[in-house]
C-alpha cells in the first residue's frame, strides 16, 4: 500500500502468509520430486546426440538409430507429462493460497480504515495477494527448483573434459552475476511503480464516486491534469524497471547463444587435438546451455519475482498489524441500558481529539436526539456508539459491558446503523435489508421494512423485495436509498440504533415514516440515537443532547432543553432546515 501503517502497532508474529504456503510443503516437495525427474530426463537430447555421432554414425547401424529414437521419444514424453503435472500442482499451490489468506484479507481491507483512515488505495492488499499467487502459479518458481541441479550439469560437463566444464562454469558465473545487478537495479524503479500505481488508482476511484461534481464544477481538466502527473510517473517508473530486465534479460540471451558456441569451439578444437569425440561437442554445448537455463528463467522472471516479493512483504506487515480477531465469551444480547461516560474519539490514524467528555445513560425503550452546528462532532458520536471508532478515553457500555467485549459480528447484531452518507451494495432489496444474510429471512425482512415504513414503497418497486439495487444503489433515488437503509438497520430488532441524518434525503411521507419508526422503537424497548439538522428527524426523541466545538454542552430531557435554549436564541442552527450536514 502507498500508504505507511506507522499509526498501528506491530503484532509481534510470524507471517500467516508464511504459516499458509507452509501448509503446501508437500506440494512443494512433489515440486522438487518431478523437478528432479525433470532435470534427469533433461539429459535425454544430450545423450541421444553422443550415441548417434559416437555409435550410430561409426557403425551405420539404422537399427540402433531407430532405437535409440524410439526410447528418447518415449523420455521426452515422460518428461512432457511431469512438466505438466509440476506446473499443474504450481497452479494449485497459488488457488490454496489464496482460499487460505482471502477471507483473512478481505478482512484486514475492511478494518484497515478504522485503524489508519481512508489513506491509500484500499484495494491494494488483494492486487498485492493475486500478485503473490500469480506467481506462485507461473513459470518463475520452476526456475528457483531448477537452480540445485546446475551443477550436476556442470559436473557432467567437467566429466566430457575440463576445458569443457571450464568454458560452462564462466558461463554461469556470468549469468549469476547478471541476476544479481538485475535485483540491484530493478528494486528502487519496481517499489517506485507501485507506489505511484497505488495513488494513480485511488485518484480513479474518487474522481469516478464524484463523476457529477467533478463535471458540474468543470474541475476535469485540472483533475485530469493531476492524474496524468501521477501516471506518467508511473510509466517512467515501471519502464526504467522493464528497460532493466528486458536489457539484462537480452543479455542474459546473447550469453546463452555465445556460450553454446563456444563450448562448440572449445568442443571442435579438443576434437582436432584428438582429446575428444565429436559426439562430446554436441552433447558438451547442450548441457551448457542447460546449466545456465535455470538463470535465465530467473532472469526473464525476475521482475515478476520482485513485485511479489514486495506484495508479500506489504501483506505480511498489514496482516501483522491487524491479526485475526478472537471472539470473546459470548454475552446475553444487551436490553436495558447504554451508558456513555467521559467518552473521547479521535478519527482512525490521527491524534486530534473531535467529540470528548460526553456522558449520557439512556434506558430502554428511550430515544435521545443529538444537535449542533457543522463540525461539533455529532457523526464522530454516531460512529463512537456503534463501535466503528474506538474509544480514545472513557468508555462506551451496553449493559455495563463496553463494547470491546463483543467480537464485530456478535455486536452487529445488536445494532442498527444508518450512516451520514448511505451506500447500498450491488444485490437485491431484500439481500440489503438482510444484511446480506444467506438466506435472507423473508419475514425478518418485511418485519423490517415495516418498521420502517417502506413496505409500501418495495412491492411497488418493479420486482419487489427481488429489485436489483445496482452498484451502490444506482438503481434508487436518494430517498429510496436511505429508507431502504432504514430499515436495514431495523433488521432483526437491534437494541441499539444510531440513525445519522437519517431524513436528510427524504420528504413528508419519509418524515412521518421515520418518526413512526422511532415511536416503534421506543416501544418495544430499543434505544434510539438520532443524529439531526432537521426538526422532523427529533419528534419522537424524548432526550435531546447538544454537541459543539466537540464537546458536549448540555442532555436532558427534549423539552426542557429546546425551552431552556429557546429564550435566549441560542438554539442550535442544527434545527435549521438550511443546515447542510455535520461533522
Amino acid at each position: 500500500m502507498s500508504q505507511p501503517l506507522g499509526p498501528l502497532r506491530q503484532q509481534p508474529a510470524s507471517s500467516e502468509l508464511a504459516k499458509a504456503l507452509g501448509a503446501c510443503r508437500r506440494a512443494f516437495i512433489a515440486i522438487a520430486m518431478f523437478s528432479g525427474m525433470s532435470n534427469l530426463l533433461m539429459l535425454s537430447g544430450a545423450l541421444f546426440m553422443l550415441e548417434v555421432y559416437d555409435r550410430v554414425l561409426p557403425s551405420r547401424s539404422v537399427p540402433t538409430l531407430v532405437a535409440l529414437l524410439i526410447l528418447v521419444a518415449c523420455l521426452y514424453a515422460a518428461q512432457g507429462v511431469i512438466d505438466l503435472i509440476r506446473s499443474r500442482i504450481l497452479v494449485r499451490v497459488g488457488h490454496s493460497l489464496d482460499e487460505a489468506m482471502s477471507m483473512r484479507v478481505y478482512d484486514a481491507i475492511v478494518r484497515l480504515p478504522l485503524k489508519i483512515g481512508a489513506k491509500g488505495d484500499g484495494t491494494q492488499p488483494i492486487r498485492d495477494l493475486d500478485a503473490v499467487r500469480g506467481f506462485l502459479s507461473g513459470s518463475g518458481p520452476i526456475a528457483f527448483f531448477d537452480l540445485p541441479w546446475m551443477p550436476v550439469y556442470l559436473a557432467i560437463c567437467f566429466l566430457f573434459h575440463f576445458l569443457i566444464g571450464l568454458t560452462a562454469l564462466v558461463g554461469t558465473v556470468i549469468l549469476i552475476t547478471l541476476t544479481v545487478v538485475t535485483e540491484v537495479q530493478t528494486r528502487h524503479p519496481t517499489r517506485s511503480a507501485a507506489q505511484f500505481a497505488a495513488a494513480r488508482n485511488t485518484l480513479l476511484e474518487a474522481s469516478r464516486r464524484n463523476a457529477e461534481a467533478i463535471t458540474a464544477m468543470g474541475m476535469v481538466g485540472r483533475i485530469s491534469k493531476h492524474w496524468n502527473e501521477l501516471n506518467r510517473n508511473y510509466v517512467t517508473a515501471s519502464g526504467r524497471a522493464s528497460d532493466v530486465g528486458g536489457g539484462l534479460g537480452a543479455m542474459s540471451k546473447v550469453l546463452r547463444m555465445l556460450l553454446q558456441s563456444a563450448i562448440l569451439a572449445v568442443g571442435a578444437w579438443l576434437v582436432i587435438n584428438q582429446q575428444s569425440t565429436p559426439g562430446i561437442i554436441i552433447a558438451g554445448s547442450i548441457l551448457g546451455a542447460r546449466a545456465l537455463a535455470p538463470v535465465d528463467l530467473a532472469i526473464a522472471n525476475w521482475r515478476g519475482f520482485v513485485g511479489a516479493r514486495q506484495s508479500w512483504h506489504r501483506l505480511s506487515k498489514l496482516l501483522g498489524h491487524l491479526p485475526p480477531q478472537t471472539a470473546p465469551m459470548p454475552l446475553k444480547p444487551p436490553s436495558h441500558t447504554l451508558v456513555v461516560q467521559n467518552a473521547a474519539v479521535a478519527p482512525p490514524g490521527q491524534s486530534k481529539i473531535v467529540c470528548q467528555d460526553v456522558n449520557f445513560t439512556l434506558a430502554a425503550g428511550k430515544a435521545l436526539g443529538v444537535i449542533g452546528p457543522t463540525a461539533s462532532g455529532k457523526s464522530s458520536l454516531a460512529r463512537l456508539l456503534v463501535g466503528v471508532w474506538a474509544t480514545g478515553r472513557g468508555t462506551v457500555r451496553l449493559d455495563g459491558a463496553t463494547l470491546d467485549q463483543w467480537s464485530p459480528e456478535a455486536l452487529g447484531r445488536h445494532i442498527g446503523y444508518v450512516p451520514q452518507d448511505v451506500e447500498l451494495f450491488n444485490g437485491t432489496v431484500a439481500q440489503n435489508i438482510s444484511r446480506f444474510d444467506d438466506p435472507p429471512d423473508p419475514d425478518a425482512v418485511i418485519a423490517a421494512a415495516q418498521a420502517a415504513g417502506v413496505h409500501d414503497l418495495i412491492i411497488n418497486l418493479p420486482d419487489g423485495y427481488e429489485t436489483m439495487v445496482g452498484e451502490q444503489g444506482s438503481a434508487l433515488s436518494a430517498g429510496q436509498a436511505q429508507r431502504i437503509a432504514l430499515a436495514r438497520a431495523l433488521y432483526r430488532d437491534p437494541f441499539l440504533v444510531v440513525l445519522d441524518e437519517p431524513n436528510s434525503n427524504l420528504d413528508a411521507e419519509g418524515d412521518e415514516a421515520l418518526t413512526r419508526a422511532i415511536l416503534g422503537l421506543r416501544a418495544r424497548g430499543a434505544i434510539t440515537v438520532v443524529v439531526a439538522h432537521r426538526p422532523s428527524a427529533i419528534a419522537g426523541v424524548d432526550y435531546i443532547l447538544i454537541m459543539a466545538k466537540g464537546r458536549q454542552q448540555q442532555f436532558g430531557p427534549k423539552e426542557e432543553i429546546l425551552t431552556r435554549i429557546a429564550p435566549t436564541n441560542a438554539a442550535p442552527r442544527a434545527l435549521k432546515v438550511a443546515d447542510q450536514g455535520g461533522a
